[in-house]
């Protein structure tokens, strides 16, 4: 469970998992906090995101950044339409619940939402980091072909759960030698049971083979076989 804490004479807002209330602190969302104890993260992402050696052990503090063209003139800040719509809140919150339920996914730990001249906002979220994994999209190359139906199925388990993932991309999927995790749910959400299944999670595994086409090319003689070994996995789980 996660809840809402008022720092004084802190302009911020913040979501925290229950079980880290006693030990939060603001600081834990600016880099310069850590230091010497951080570093950035160097693969996938826009150079928002910093692995933390805590003394808890190690997190993952990630700052939102826009993408695309607007993000010249708002990188970081977002139109604040009310705190339930906070990106940082609303992934956190998804998090909680899957983790509580035994998804593969990061342990979340806090949130937080800075106001900026009344109608924007910045975030950023904090969670447990996954130790010994590496992003899928760095072993493409390499990962067999049990390893690619074991995605598939992990992939399953999501959308058994109705969770649709905005970003299912080959380097949102981290592997380790002995599982297979989801991370960044930013803009993600539970889908109603009142809405049609088909299109979402089609549209999800077609997201992740453009990810991987993007890596190792259309033209690539594994590629079929790897795919077909997902899909085996996603329909047999």
């Amino acid at each position: 469970m996660a809840e809402i804490v008022s720092v004084p004479e802190d302009s911020g807002r913040y979501l925290v998992c229950s079980r880290y209330r006693g030990q939060f602190q603001p600081g834990w969302f600016s880099p310069e906090f850590w230091q010497p104890s951080i570093m950035p993260v160097s693969s996938g992402g826009r150079g928002s995101a910093w692995f933390i050696d805590s003394p808890d052990g190690p997190w993952v503090l990630r700052h939102y950044l826009r993408g695309g063209l607007i993000a010249r003139v708002l990188s970081h800040h977002y139109l604040y339409t009310g705190g339930s719509r906070v990106r940082s809140f609303q992934e956190l919150e998804l998090l909680e619940q899957m983790y509580g339920e035994g998804l593969p996914v990061p342990e979340p730990i806090a949130a937080v939402c800075n106001r900026r001249w009344g109608l924007y906002y910045s975030c950023a979220i904090l969670m447990k980091r996954l130790p010994g994994t590496v992003p899928m999209g760095d072993l493409l190359e390499t990962l067999p072909l049990s390893r690619w139906r074991d995605v598939g199925a992990v992939i399953r388990r999501f959308h058994e759960r109705n969770v649709n993932h905005a970003d299912l991309n080959c380097f949102n999927i981290l592997i380790s030698e002995e599982n297979i995790y989801v991370i960044d749910f930013d803009k993600g959400r539970r889908v109603p049971a009142s809405e049609p299944e088909v299109a979402w999670k089609r549209a999800n595994l077609e997201r992740l083979k453009r990810s991987v086409v993007k890596v190792i090319g259309a033209d690539n003689s594994e590629l079929n076989s790897r795919w077909s070994s997902l899909l085996a996995g996603y329909h047999q789980a």
